[in-house]
Parts: C-alpha cells; sequence; structure tokens
C-alpha cells in the first residue's frame, strides 16, 4: 500500500475510529463491569482466550498460507469494533453491556494482542524478516488506541450535547473510513486479490460464524439471559478490520497481513445481520438496561 496511505491516512483514519468510540465512553462504563461481572468474564474468556485457539485451529486444519495465517490470527487478536454496538441495538442486544465490553476489550488488547500478533509471526513466519510487534510498536498501538479513546472521553466529560450530536457524524465517518481502508488494501493487492479471497474468504467466513456461534452460546450455556448473549455474540464477532489493518501495513508493513482483515471486514456485515436476524430476543424480552453513567 502507497506510504502516504499507510503513514498518514490509516492513522487518522484510526484515530477517528477510536475517538467515536470515546465520544460515547463515560468512566461509568468501566465501572458497569460490576453491574454485568458475570456477562462480562464469559465474554471476556471467548473473545481474549477462546477465540485466538478457535482461529489457530481453524487455520491449521485448513492449511492457510502462512502470511495469511498469521493475519487471521491478527484478526482474532483484535478487538471488537463500534459497529458492534449498532448490531446489537438493531436485534435487540444488551447494548449497556456492548459499551463496557468495548471499553475493556480495547484496553485489554493493548496487552493481549502483541502476545497473539508475536506468536503467530514466530509460529507461521519464522524463516522470514517479519520483527513482530516489539516493545516501541507495541507503544504505538498504545497511543493510536487510548489517546483518541481518551480525548472523546474528555469530549463527552466536557458537554455532553456535544458528543451525543457528534456521535452519528462520527460513526458514519467511521463506516466509511472502514471501506476506504478496505478498498485501499484490496486494491494494493489487485494483483493477487482474486488468489487471497479464494485462500481467504472460507477461513474468514467459517471464522466469523464461530465468532458468533461462540459469542453467543456459551453465554447462553453459561446462564446469561438471550439479550447479553446477544450482545456478546456481535462483540466477538465483529472486529475493529482497521485496527488489524493499520497494525498489518504500517507496523508490520506487510499488505499481504491485511488481506484477512479487509475481507473478514466485508463479510461480517452480512453474516452478522442474518446471525442476529436468527438469534434476536423475543419482543417480551428486548427491555435494555439503560446507559446510566
Amino acid at each position: 500500500m502507497d506510504s502516504v496511505l499507510t503513514q498518514v491516512f490509516l492513522p487518522v483514519a484510526l484515530g477517528i475510529v477510536m475517538l467515536g468510540l470515546g465520544l460515547g465512553l463515560t468512566v461509568a462504563d468501566f465501572k458497569r463491569i460490576v453491574v454485568f461481572p458475570k456477562a462480562v468474564l464469559v465474554a471476556l474468556v471467548c473473545q481474549v482466550l477462546l477465540l485466538p485457539a478457535v482461529c489457530f485451529g481453524l487455520v491449521l486444519l485448513l492449511d492457510l498460507d502462512p502470511t495469511l495465517a498469521a493475519g487471521m490470527m491478527l484478526l482474532a487478536a483484535s478487538p471488537g469494533g463500534t459497529t458492534a454496538n449498532l448490531y446489537s441495538h438493531l436485534f435487540g442486544g444488551n447494548v449497556a453491556l456492548n459499551v463496557t465490553l468495548t471499553a475493556v476489550n480495547s484496553v485489554l488488547a493493548i496487552f493481549t494482542l502483541p502476545l497473539v500478533v508475536n506468536f503467530a509471526l514466530n509460529h507461521f513466519l519464522s524463516g522470514t524478516d517479519q520483527i513482530g510487534l516489539q516493545f516501541g510498536k507495541s507503544l504505538q498501538v498504545f497511543a493510536i488506541v487510548l489517546i483518541p479513546v481518551a480525548i472523546g472521553m474528555f469530549i463527552r466529560a466536557r458537554s455532553v450535547d456535544f458528543a451525543d450530536r457528534m456521535q452519528r457524524p462520527v460513526r458514519i465517518l467511521s463506516v466509511v473510513v472502514l471501506v476506504l481502508v478496505i478498498v485501499g488494501t484490496l486494491v494494493s493487492e489487485k494483483d493477487n486479490i482474486a488468489t487471497y479471497f479464494a485462500d481467504a474468504g472460507l477461513v474468514a467466513l467459517l471464522f466469523n460464524v464461530l465468532s458468533l456461534g461462540v459469542g453467543y452460546f456459551l453465554p447462553r450455556l453459561a446462564g446469561l439471559d438471550r439479550g447479553d448473549s446477544v450482545a456478546a455474540a456481535m462483540e466477538i464477532g465483529i472486529h475493529n478490520g482497521t485496527l488489524a489493518i493499520f497494525i498489518a501495513t504500517t507496523l508490520l508493513a506487510s499488505t499481504a497481513l491485511a488481506v484477512p482483515a479487509a475481507v473478514y471486514s466485508i463479510i461480517m456485515f452480512f453474516t452478522a445481520a442474518a446471525f442476529g436476524y436468527l438469534v434476536r430476543p423475543a419482543r417480551s424480552e428486548r427491555a435494555e438496561p439503560a446507559l446510566e453513567s
């Protein structure tokens, strides 16, 4: 991908996405862990531990190309995207739980994502020049994720009305940005795009369906109600593709590593909608806890 895109546009794009996340967060969203302790714990176990393990097993089972396999692991380690909140709302999920999970996952990913990515690079690409996410690059992830979120939270703390007015245009801009990032990634690899879709399309689809299924059915088995389970499914099944593409193309200097995230980001919008329709709560179950501050 062109250096202007990776060095200028992509960091700005990710900053907009994370700023939009921050505009919808307050300190109370982190404190809400004590309101949904079981739901948060179950969802985090699925997101942080189970999902990378499922992805690892899947790429081994399908004997995926090593670069694409490492790219899938990068995607699996990325936190949920802000779109998860919208999908949860549309299909009767507990949006308050989504907001809390997105907030907590975004912070945890700063520490867990480098571990998973370095493991994947060492396992699948040990014979290449990939050096992984060392301390300096991990600090860049920390900065590009948390600083815009903190700015957004600060803006909300100073003016809730302004933050509320800005959330919708920033969310729309975030979707536009994601589409542009995906298109830019795929265009930069246009000579290999058919091969990448042939190689990564199936694994991305299977991983997405498995992520949604794990995110929904394990919470149900753990005794959570349908609304909480829908929220967990959307959080776990909808990833922050912009972050994964940023890390691949900017910090790891590999557009090929970003292809699985780009392919997944296209697929997930359709599969998440279909899955949400299938498991949406009955009308009588759709009462949603208030997003108290």
